[in-house]
């Protein structure tokens, strides 16, 4: 493994100042079957990333800025034989993915005044895709754009921003075989305004609402607004909800786990954007123990989520699957805990989540998959600046309902770093799933044989024990 980070120079000239920051990394990994089950738990792999940017002050009121994000990627998995090379009859299975992932980042920020200022941005995103596996291949591209203005303004008591944005969305599948293209082409444009109200020292407003007309689903309207409320030094509360969609595509979670084989295209004229609706209150407590020794805070949230009409995944004739919205909805409802305890260089982070997944169809309810009810998230970090950064953590998740119907097992993982800092460079060490806990040692990930096999829903870890490290500079 290798990998490497080029950061920060800068100079000036007469025009203005120029500041260039540049991140590259290259990562090379090799196929790794920890279960001796025959197939890679994690694949052989190689990505290269670029991140340059350049900023430009023309003067105390305008700044430009400008980057581009670059990353390759070549990986493949499967029968542990064929990734190592020795490929045969017995040994034929492999998945094969390369990717390409290109986008342009450009922002000016000029300031109108000490209150005003003005924002233009604009990004382009090009994504080239391709997954192989025996006698089948998935190809595509993908380009998305995205511009906005916006303007702002800060007040004694209330804070605006009123903007318009373009987004665009263009996927065109190769021709792989004789299947129905997936192909789709979205723009949407909107105009969005947001205020922050101070009412008083203890009591702000945040609203907003936007308009989002989109070229295949029409018109939507989105309002939103959160209150809090700072009852007095140790107490503040906040209660807040909105409107929410999203424009339905190819690219889902059920379609991505069969990497697209046999899903046919969405019936656009049949089908209507998925429409969510949530609110969330939290209570939040801060205090500090034994003559401000040990500091203490706890925030209790509870969250209510609702989509209408979500676009499923379904079995058709011939073997095929099609894209179905039944009447029904899939609704969210929980709560979440967080606790923070410090203590000199020591903090303790304690949190906990419920989260009730449910799926409704007709007079049906029924629990939804790969959805850990219960969550506990454990860490303890002891640091002292600029010196030591040292960490323990462990997390449990809860049984979760399987797309086949069975019910997955519990399980904890554990993990341990450590980075040691000096002024120009620090080394650190990852710890990571000490417990080991592994899928593969209490359940199964596949049916059927090495050379065809049928995936089940992976919803633990399978690669176990890992350690890792680095090197990092300061340039």
């Amino acid at each position: 493994l290798f990998a490497q980070q080029l950061l920060l120079f800068s100079s000036n000239n007469s025009g203005g100042q120029f500041e260039i920051g540049e991140r590259g990394s290259n990562l090379l990994v090799y196929a790794y079957d920890p279960s001796d089950v025959g197939l890679t738990a994690i694949p052989k792999f190689d990505r290269f990333t670029l991140n340059p940017k350049l900023f430009f002050y023309f003067n105390d009121a305008t700044t430009l800025s400008a980057g581009i994000n670059a990353t390759t990627e070549k990986r493949i998995g499967g029968d542990l034989e064929y990734v190592k090379g020795n490929g045969s009859a017995a040994h034929s299975y492999f998945e094969e993915n390369k990717t390409g992932r290109y986008s342009s980042q450009v922002e000016l920020d000029h300031k109108l005044s000490e209150k005003e200022k003005l924002v233009i941005r604009n990004s382009v995103s090009y994504y080239d895709r391709s997954i192989g596996l025996p006698n089948y291949l998935f190809s595509g591209v993908q380009v998305s754009t995205y511009s906005e203005a916006n303007y702002s303004r800060n007040g004694e008591k209330a804070d605006w921003v009123l903007g318009i944005n373009f987004l665009t969305d263009n996927f065109k599948e190769d021709r792989n075989s004789s299947n129905a293209l997936r192909s789709y082409n979205y723009n949407t444009i909107g105009a969005f305004a947001q205020n922050t109200w101070n009412l008083s020292e203890k009591i702000s407003l945040e609203s907003g609402v936007r308009g989002d007309y989109h070229n295949e689903y029409g018109f939507f309207f989105l309002p939103r607004i959160s209150g809090l409320w700072k009852i007095n030094e140790h107490f503040s509360t906040r209660l807040g909800g909105g409107l929410g969609y999203k424009a339905p595509t190819v690219f889902t979670e059920d379609a991505e786990r069969i990497q697209f084989r046999n899903v046919a295209p969405l019936d656009v004229a049949n089908t209507k954007a998925e429409r969510s609706y949530g609110a969330n209150y939290d209570v939040n407590y801060r205090t500090s123990l034994f003559d401000g020794a040990v500091g203490f805070s706890i925030n209790q949230m509870f969250f209510y989520t609702r989509i209408n009409n979500p676009i499923l995944l379904m079995a058709s004739s011939g073997g095929n699957l099609t894209y179905i919205q039944p009447k029904g909805n899939l609704d969210t409802r929980g709560m979440e805990t967080n606790a923070k305890v410090a203590y000199g260089d020591f903090k303790l982070f304690i949190g906990y989540t419920l989260a009730d997944v449910n799926q409704h169809a007709a007079s049906t309810s029924t629990g939804y998959p790969l959805v850990s009810k219960h969550r506990l998230n454990n860490v303890l970090m002891y640091e002292i600046e600029d010196k030591w950064k040292i960490g323990a953590e462990a997390y449990y998740f809860s049984k979760q309902e399987l797309n086949d119907g069975a019910t997955g097992k519990s399980y904890w993982t554990a993990g341990l770093m450590a980075e040691k800092l000096w002024e120009r460079f620090s080394v650190f060490v990852n710890f990571e799933n000490l417990t080991d806990t592994r899928q593969t040692s209490f359940d199964s990930i596949y049916t059927g044989s090495i050379t065809s096999p049928v995936f089940r829903d992976i919803y633990a870890p399978v690669d176990g024990f890992v350690i890792n490290g680095g090197i990092k500079f300061k340039l």
